[in-house]
């Protein structure tokens, strides 16, 4: 079964790697013979941590979609073109696609996945979301009959250091960033990790996948942790919570989906706190099977390139036998406002330090229908107006109602300044 690889960086090299070493093993399981036949590169004289044979190489991509000895192609390329066009392509020629691009499946996934459908061939995309962690398949095939109400996890290891680091060694946010930025888990530009878009990008994938709805890039809520401090770790710790951001995919009993990512305290005690470093781990909720928890290591070349292998094994075995896994089709989604869910929340003010300050900042929730489940103050050293710092947790809250209260807060006079505004999980 002759493999074309469209793209040969991190993932791409490991996944030749993978193949050369573990070749024999896979024929003797599964009967297929698996060749990197094509590799499209940008500059087909770069050296390469990998040995690659140079007569495979080229710099056309369309001429390894192109080749009919090709017979599956894998895309690593990334981005949104020419990777759509690339793998249009292939599946229009009846070839199964393995894929680890999660901005194209969250933005144009639904065309790809018609396209497979109408091809009857496989269109595969497990690396896409969680590195070497397997979670599309169980949502695909093993959960496809279970009623999953919510999937909830830490889907970016980029963040989940730098909320580590803060937390168990007390770095700074700039000092976290920038350790993660020389080992390699975060780009020169942080901002697709640490704002949320790369999280809300693989959100929109699983909602779709978990719900059989049709969920894109943009109907996901973002908030990143660059503006989490040195006191919301303190303060999360002393609780008994730690921060972590999360993506949130949500179906109601109306059959309206809510997907979100954003930082949250969590509970000591929930699996998902003890995730630490660049490792990510989904924590799955089914009516029927109960709680499941998928964890591993979210990126890196090798364990995205080994979940990719395990893709192009299947597509193989698939097209060996004339068959697919189907995607089947999905409903259009409908998409509940943020406004409308509800959550507890932890808030941070800075205020005048002054009698009846803490009467007027509590008038202030109870005007929205917010109800305060704990509160503490401490006066903020070194403050030469005589500042103090008030933190809230509240009682499950409609966010609209959150909302309206900081903006009365933010208009009080007593208030020198909002400083975080957290969810806090397990209190809604």
């Amino acid at each position: 079964m002759n493999v074309g690889l469209l793209g040969c960086g991190n993932v791409g090299a490991a996944l030749v790697q993978l193949v050369a070493e573990r070749g024999g093993q896979i024929k003797q399981r599964t009967g297929i013979d698996l060749r990197i036949a094509k590799v499209a590169v940008r500059s087909a004289s770069k050296e390469r941590d990998v040995a690659v044979d140079p007569s495979v190489l080229t710099t056309d991509a369309r001429a390894v979609v192109d080749d009919p000895d090709v017979d599956l192609v894998v895309e690593v390329i990334g981005g949104i073109e020419p990777a759509r066009t690339l793998i249009l392509a292939a599946l229009q020629a009846g070839k199964p696609v393995v894929t680890a691009n999660k901005e194209l499946l969250a933005n144009v996934g639904a065309e790809l996945y018609a396209a497979a459908e109408a091809a009857g061939v496989d269109l595969l995309f497990e690396a896409a979301v969680a590195g070497g962690i397997p979670l599309m398949r169980p949502l695909r095939e093993s959960l496809v009959g279970e009623d999953v109400s919510r999937v909830m996890g830490i889907v970016n290891g980029t963040t989940n250091y730098i909320l580590t680091k803060m937390a168990e060694e007390g770095w700074t946010y700039a000092a976290a960033l920038a350790e993660a930025q020389s080992l390699g888990y975060a780009e020169r530009d942080p901002t697709a990790d640490v704002e949320g878009f790369d999280a809300g990008a693989k959100a929109a994938i699983i909602a779709t996948i978990a719900f059989g709805a049709g969920v894109v890039a943009g109907d996901v809520y973002h908030e990143g942790i660059s503006n989490i401090t040195d006191t919301d770790i303190a303060f999360a710790a002393r609780l008994g919570y730690v921060i972590k951001l999360l993506a949130i995919a949500e179906r109601f009993e109306d059959g309206s989906v809510a997907v979100r990512v954003h930082p949250a305290m969590v509970p000591n005690e929930h699996p998902l706190a003890a995730v630490r470093d660049s490792f990510n781990a989904v924590f799955v909720e089914g009516q029927a099977v109960g709680d499941l928890m998928f964890y591993g290591r979210g990126a890196g070349g090798f364990p995205t390139a080994s979940a990719v292998l395990g893709d192009v094994i299947d597509g193989a075995v698939n097209l060996a036998k004339g068959a697919s896994a189907s995607i089947g089709s999905f409903e259009a989604a409908t998409i509940r406002p943020v406004d409308e869910l509800r959550s507890a929340f932890y808030v941070n003010l800075e205020v005048s330090d002054r009698p009846g300050v803490l009467a007027t900042v509590a008038g202030a929730f109870g005007d929205h229908g917010v109800s305060i489940r704990s509160m503490e103050q401490e006066s903020i050293e070194d403050a030469a107006d005589g500042a103090a710092r008030l933190t809230f947790i509240t009682h499950s809250a409609r966010e609209a109602d959150l909302r309206a209260t900081l903006v009365e807060l933010r208009g009080l006079d007593a208030v020198v300044s909002v400083g975080s505004v957290l969810r806090v999980v397990g209190d809604d």
